[in-house]
């Protein structure tokens, strides 16, 4: 017989009862799609036997195909609630989303703070092979402004709405704050009149940062265009987790060259995945700097 030590018994307790609490949860909190019409032009349709394969593969943990791009509505309680409001992106290499691991549960760690949250469903998996962020893009700025927009419904601060995401999710919180004056469709209704910038952005082990989407390389691509009108950065990495640390630290770089506020935490341990889920490793506790950093940015004050 072997006996499981008394540190990983109590992570599977835990981990089981915030299984239980995100389903509970979820199943009460509102889903909201951000196109009211048609896709924007040029949306890739994939072929039907496609689609129902990718849709019986899904599982509690991870979504393998999005038609069309919801917020999940995470709104803080009234009593704690202070305005502040993020849009989750979950990670899964553009190909799938890590649901709750790395949207749902990090939701209900935002609202423990008074931070609304919405966790963005986007359109998986890869559409177009030479951009696998463009559709995802599509969505994370169209989310911004319904956010935005609906604002006074929400009870948020229209100047204190962030991006927050991990790997691909991280890559796509990173285009957010640093592509949001590309156009990439065309405007459908009052919403897309109000700015898709970012007020912060909070990459988690992003990925993706070189040319091509390179996580190989000690260099950023073209894509990741800083200017001194970037948001406020809070990242978080390690050390071994392929190039994503160098990655992330060059972009830091880029931030202070250019006197955007930012924040990097580059841990030895932990790896890829892990969301805010609870380990030895002290990368498990990225979330209190987080909160910390949050604060002292003036975006938690009421």
């Amino acid at each position: 017989m072997r006996f499981r030590p008394t540190s990983l018994i109590r992570f599977t307790v835990f981990a089981s009862c915030f299984v239980c609490s995100w389903q509970t949860s979820a199943a009460e909190k509102p889903e909201i799609e951000i196109w009211p019409g048609d896709l924007p032009a040029g949306a890739v349709q994939l072929a039907p036997d496609k689609i129902q394969a990718l849709k019986s593969q899904a599982s509690e943990e991870r979504i393998r195909y999005v038609e069309r791009a919801t917020l999940t509505v995470y709104e803080a309680p009234p009593e704690t609630a202070n305005g502040c409001a993020v849009i989750i992106c979950p990670g899964g290499g553009y190909s799938i989303l890590a649901w709750p691991k790395e949207g749902l549960e990090v939701a209900e760690w935002f609202n423990s703070i008074g931070v609304t949250a919405f966790v963005l469903k986007y359109r998986v998996p890869r559409r177009d092979p030479e951009r696998i962020h463009w559709e995802p893009m599509q969505d994370v700025q169209r989310a911004i402004r319904v956010v935005r927009h609906g604002a006074k419904k929400w009870k948020i601060d229209p100047d204190r709405i962030g991006t927050l995401g991990f790997s691909a999710g991280g890559h796509l919180t990173v285009m957010s704050g640093v592509q949001y004056e590309t156009r990439c469709y065309a405007p459908v209704d009052e919403a897309d009149k109000v700015s898709c910038r970012p007020d912060f952005m909070c990459p988690i082990y992003v990925a993706y940062l070189g040319d091509n989407y390179s996580d190989r390389v000690a260099e950023l691509g073209p894509l990741v265009t800083v200017t001194k009108n970037t948001p406020p950065t809070f990242m978080a990495v390690t050390w071994d987790d392929a190039m994503r640390g160098a990655q992330s630290a060059l972009l830091f770089a880029r931030l202070r060259e250019n006197g955007v506020p930012a924040e990097l935490h580059a841990y030895t341990r932990g790896g890829h995945g892990y969301g805010m889920r609870p380990s030895e490793n002290p990368v498990s506790k990225w979330n209190t700097m987080l909160q910390a950093w949050l604060q002292t940015s003036g975006f938690l004050e009421k």
